[in-house]
Formats: C-alpha cells, structure tokens, sequence
C-alpha cells in the first residue's frame, strides 16, 4: 500500500467539520477520514505528516486563469504551462482550466494544442484539465481588455474545429450575438459548459441563455451591464438564478468588497465560484509586460492597459478566498465551496474533485487560520510544502 495519513488536522468537507481528526488516502484517492487518532491498522505504509491542527480543505479548482511566472496559454508551450502548474499549486490550486483569450484561429488552435499535449500528461504541480474559451464571440462593447480587432459572431464551422480539439471545457460567450444560439446548442449537446461573460445582454437574454443550458457566468459584475432596476441585465439574473455560478475575482480591485459581500449573500457559498483571471506578471514583481502584443502594466495589484482599462489580474486562489473572508466576515468553514466544490462543478469534475470522501481524488490543501498554504496534495502526491510547515513526519 502507498498513500498519505494525514493526523491532527481540522478536516472540512461537505459532509461537515472534524475537529481534531485524520485523512487516509491510497494512492490516488481518500479512503476513509475521522474524528480523533487513527485506528493503528492505518499508519502501514503511509506517509504521516502531522497537521499540527491545521485545516484541510478540498484543492482550490481556478476555472478562469491565463498565466502566471511569466507564462501564458496563449504562448502554446507546453512547458510554459507546466510552470504554471507548478505555481499554482504553491497556492492551493490542485486542478485548472487554461484559460485563451480572442484571437485568429490558428494562435487559438496552436494555444488548444499545447493544452491538449499538456494535460495528456503528468504535471509537476496543479492538474491541468483542459481549456475555458473566453472569446471570441463575445460583445464589442464590453470586450473588456480582449482585443477588438479578433473579436467575431459565433462561426460554428470555426467553433467546431476548437471543440473538436476535445479539450475544451467551458467557453464564454455572449448570448445577444447572431448565431450565440446554435452555438449554445452545441456546446451543450457536447458537454461543453456555457458561460455567459464578456455581454451586452438583458436580463431576458439571460434568461432564455439560461433555459437553453448556460450554467456560468464570467467575471461577474466585469465587462457587462451594471445592475439597474429597470434593466436588471446579466447581474440580476445571476443573483435570482441558482442555475448560474457567478465567478468572481475577489482581488479588491474588480469588484469592492462590499459588492463581494453582497453577491455572496445573494447566492450563498454553493453559488459563487472564485477565479483568479491572473495573466503572465502573477508572481512576477510589478513593471510592464504585454498581452496579445498590447503593453499592460502592474501598479498596486492591478493590471491596466495604457488606457487605464483592467486588464486581469496578478491574483492568486489563496488570497482571492483570503479577501472573501475578509469581506463578508465568514469563516473558511463555510465559504472554501468558491474556491473549491464549486469550480470543480464548473469544470464538470466534481464526481471526482472538490470534496473529501471516500473514493474523491485525494486533491487538498492544508491552510492555517489566515488561509495560507501549508501543503498541497494533487491526486495523492505531496505537491508543496510551505518553507514554514515544520510537520513532525514519520513512517511506520
């Protein structure tokens, strides 16, 4: 047998908070978790690391990331993602959907490629599951930081030929284009997840994207209408559907924190999903860079074109769960589903991912009492250790 047993830690999970408690795991998967010391029988042949009280959540699941370390999707380097991957798992992360942006469709099947090659693969940190798709069918006037020059009406002879790359999970699309429909259609009838971003739509609009299988929707509150009580538009169809996931960039600079707040009491934990929309500077220092040829700067922890508009961002999953905390005054407890359950449900893993029971991937992330990352776990492998985890560990 070769696994993990994880010992005095606070497990948190769907099926509620174990204080004081322990996590089995044989190779891939959780076999078993409980209150108080492990029965002996289960020390044979696992690694033990004490928890030291600690508390062990589901891996963070990012849904919405284009780069990090100085890399990005669009670069289509297969090692380029393997650094992100081994990045973001420093952070928590354990599974991640690259993320394209509009662009010709030769740079976006060449990005889809490497992802596809990538995750055919092992990677040296987070899991890579495949890719979201946000544009090129979005709206030329709420194209956000998306280069207007690529952006297109939905083309389903060009969008077949992405989604028969076979790894693309989700795609953002703005429902009010021609065409949006069919392609809708489509990508529902594949499995693909529809997510409603980067849009112009009413309410209505919504709506009816909703009743033809939308699940999704992207950055919420960014590169949309604003909430009015006349024209209620995307934001209020995402507070009063529970069909809609609502991402978030919790990164004080997208959205205020008192609007964070407020969208997480409209929907509740199990209704907002947590992104990052981090680009290539993410742990880089701050300076200039460039996205799709365009120069972008990082000021204050924010990512701007020249002419002032946001453009992503160098957020990480950890502290996008940090800043919700902080904003709505609810514990870790209660809120890890944004960064966790929910973007696994997103990606359309959670028969597997984003909850600790027997049988889940053994994907989890041990966080002290201020939400930083003590270890990483990615399908049972030790992935990250903070420099500071001083576990007392033994074999037995």
């Amino acid at each position: 047998m070769s696994g993990l047993l994880l010992t005095n830690a606070r497990v948190v999970s769907r099926a509620g908070v174990i204080n004081s408690g322990w996590l089995a795991s044989s190779g891939t998967t959780i076999d078993s978790c409980g209150r108080g010391a492990p029965a002996p029988d289960l020390y044979a042949g696992r690694r033990v690391l004490d928890a030291r009280g600690a508390t062990v959540l589901p891996g963070f699941v990012d849904v919405h990331v284009h780069g990090a370390v100085g890399h990005e999707v669009m670069d289509a380097s297969v090692e380029g993602l393997a650094a992100m991957s081994d990045f973001f798992v420093r952070h928590g992360v354990t599974s991640f959907l690259a993320t394209t942006w509009t662009a010709d469709t030769e740079q976006t099947m060449s990005a889809l490629k490497a992802v596809s090659d990538a995750s055919s693969g092992p990677m040296p940190g987070a899991q890579l599951l495949g890719a979201h798709m946000e544009g090129p069918y979005i709206s030329l006037q709420k194209c956000g930081a998306q280069d207007p020059a690529a952006i297109r009406p939905p083309d389903l002879v060009e969008a077949r030929r992405f989604l028969d790359t076979g790894t693309v999970r989700m795609i953002t699309l703005a429902p009010e284009l021609a065409g949006a429909n069919s392609l809708l259609d489509e990508c529902v009838d594949r499995g693909v997840r529809v997510s409603i971003g980067h849009t112009d739509a009413t309410f209505e609009q919504v709506v009816d994207a909703v009743n033809r299988g939308a699940r999704h929707l992207t950055h919420t509150f960014n590169a949309m209408p604003p909430l009015h009580h006349r024209r209620p538009g995307p934001i209020a169809a995402a507070m009063t559907m529970p069909e809609l996931l609502s991402e978030l960039i919790a990164d004080n600079v997208h959205v205020h924190p008192a609007v964070v707040a407020a969208m997480l009491r409209a929907k509740g934990p199990e209704g907002v999903v947590l992104v990052t929309d981090a680009l290539r500077p993410t742990g880089l220092p701050h300076g200039s860079f460039t996205i799709g040829g365009r120069p972008i700067s990082v000021t204050d922890g924010a990512v701007r074109l020249s002419d002032g508009t946001l453009a992503g961002s160098v957020l990480t999953m950890d502290q996008a769960l940090r800043n919700l905390v902080r904003a709505t005054g609810r514990p870790v407890v209660e809120l890890w589903p944004t960064a966790s359950r929910n973007g696994a449900l997103a990606a359309g893993v959670a028969d597997t991912k984003g909850d600790i029971a027997a049988g889940m991937d053994a994907d989890l992330v041990v966080v002290d009492d201020d939400v930083r990352v003590k270890l990483t776990v990615v399908q049972g492998r030790v992935a990250y250790t903070s420099a500071d985890f001083t576990t007392s560990e033994f074999q037995r």
